[in-house]
């Protein structure tokens, strides 16, 4: 599951470390909700990739109203291939998703703490993801949209969440722009080494936004 996450680092080193052009401007955030813009990294044309703003959460191109990707905002690694909705992505629109980190909520006694998870590392990286175009047929307007795909979760992310977003390292990241049916699996078996830590819960109002969002509130684990 990745239902908020965050990506602050400088979009064009992103786009330099995956040969991409970057084609447009992206802020810094801290707190990413479903709906909202989000970074990626795509591959329109053999020999060619972009960094690009894409909504998140997948419109399917066949779609009658875009108020579909409202749900579409996690896809699971396993059904990629058959689902209707993925289907089609998969095969021919993947991308790469960057971003510092992701938060999960752990329940507890006095309700649920969310945390921050990254790289043990600190660096950032990337989501496997999908995109799609859809075009409405009255009014001929475009959308550009992107979901997250989803493994089983491992180690102490698993004590937060039985899903976790499927992160891939460089090479990882190159291979599944190129079309490798098995970087999904390998991600998902050997995990990076992640660390992760409580927050403060304004993170949890998508309205709020700032890099006090991801200071410790309690001590930092190793989560692999």
């Amino acid at each position: 599951m990745c239902g908020r996450f965050a990506f602050y680092s400088s979009s064009e080193a992103m786009a330099e470390l995956f040969g991409a052009e970057p084609v447009a401007s992206v802020e810094p955030r801290w707190n990413i909700a479903p709906t909202q813009e989000i970074a990626a990294v795509r591959q329109p044309e053999p020999g060619r990739r972009e960094l690009v703003v894409l909504r998140w959460g997948l419109v399917p191109y066949w779609a009658k109203d875009p108020s579909i990707g409202n749900r579409l905002i996690n896809a699971r690694a396993e059904t990629l291939a058959t689902k209707p909705a993925y289907r089609d992505a998969y095969r021919k629109r993947r991308c790469l998703v960057l971003a510092d980190g992701f938060y999960e909520w752990r329940a507890g006694p006095g309700g649920k703490t969310p945390w921050f998870v990254s790289l043990a590392s600190g660096e950032p990286f990337a989501f496997a993801g999908l995109w799609e175009r859809w075009r409405d047929r009255e009014t001929g307007k475009r959308l550009e949209t992107a979901v997250i795909v989803t493994t089983d979760a491992q180690g102490f992310v698993a004590e937060l969440h039985d899903r976790m977003p499927v992160v891939l390292s460089r090479e990882q990241g190159h291979r599944w722009l190129a079309g490798d049916d098995a970087v999904l699996v390998e991600a998902a078996a050997n995990p990076p080494a992640l660390r992760a830590w409580p927050v403060d819960r304004r993170v949890n109002r998508a309205e709020n936004e700032g890099p006090e969002l991801i200071e410790p509130v309690g001590d930092v684990v190793d989560a692999r």
